[in-house]
């Protein structure tokens, strides 16, 4: 069975650190989250970084933290009138057997505001 998780996170400036450092705080709380999580279960994940990020790959995060096979794309989001700034998103899709109301998505920080419903960061 395969699920998705989302979240979300932002950065206060478009710098290559912020990026890969606000990414990897994501993932690690997506993983704190769903403890059964494994790199290895991960089907496939999609990063997207509002317009106004363009300095990093937020895979390349993912990449750091040991996902070296999980495959990854990152694209541009949408430019929304007044949408979130310096935003950072992404869908894991991850193969498990657990009932998609066990999936815990993360929203940290002004990303909240994304999904209030969600949030837990």
């Amino acid at each position: 069975m395969l699920h998705g998780i989302r979240g979300a996170t932002v950065v206060e400036t478009d710098q290559p650190e912020a990026i890969l450092r606000a990414t990897q705080e994501l993932l690690e709380k997506i993983l704190q989250a769903n403890p059964s999580l494994s790199p290895a279960d991960i089907a496939s994940a999609f990063f997207t970084v509002t317009p106004d990020l363009y300095s990093a790959y937020p895979a390349r995060a993912a990449r750091e933290m040991g996902w070296q096979r999980v495959p990854m794309l990152c694209s541009q989001e949408i430019p929304v009138p007044d949408g979130l700034p310096r935003c950072i998103r992404v869908l894991i899709h991850w193969n498990t057997n657990l009932p998609s109301e066990a999936v815990l998505h993360v929203y940290l920080h002004q990303a909240a505001s994304l999904r209030p419903d969600l949030a837990s960061g």
